[in-house]
């Protein structure tokens, strides 16, 4: 079992985020702490723009929201809301929070990913920690 397992959260319809909570639930076991994260990529300016005013500030609401439900479903689970890009972000926040665990939901890779999606790919290659890579 694990001490603190690390689980980012994508809310995109092709991960299965659910199965990562479900192992992650498994590998905490009655004691370990479980840390939901999702990392809010930033718009690019050009795109800003068409977007409605306050759009931005309503998402982040609504992610943090969500995330904090799910982190009351689960026992001894916190939620966290980041900016930044996905995997250095998930990276970082790992190294400054010590996980000993990661478990990261990955979509059916293409040829473009080979084995696994880009951000799984980077924490698996780069992470201090264990990961596991749900499909």
């Amino acid at each position: 079992m694990y001490a603190h397992i690390l689980v980012p959260v994508s809310f995109d319809q092709d991960r299965d985020s659910n199965a990562a909570l479900r192992a992650a639930r498994l590998l905490a076991g009655e004691t370990g702490r479980i840390s939901l994260l999702h990392v809010i990529e930033q718009v690019p300016g050009y795109a800003i723009s068409y977007l409605p005013q306050g759009y931005v500030n309503e998402a982040r609401k609504a992610i943090e929201v969500e995330l904090a439900e799910i982190a009351a479903s689960l026992p001894n689970a916190s939620a966290h809301v980041v900016e930044g890009h996905s995997g250095r972000t998930i990276l970082d926040w790992a190294e400054a929070h010590t996980p000993d665990c990661i478990v990261i939901a990955s979509h059916r890779p293409g040829m473009q990913d080979l084995l696994l999606g880009s951000t799984a790919a980077k924490v698996v290659r780069h992470a201090a920690c264990a990961v596991h890579v749900i499909r």
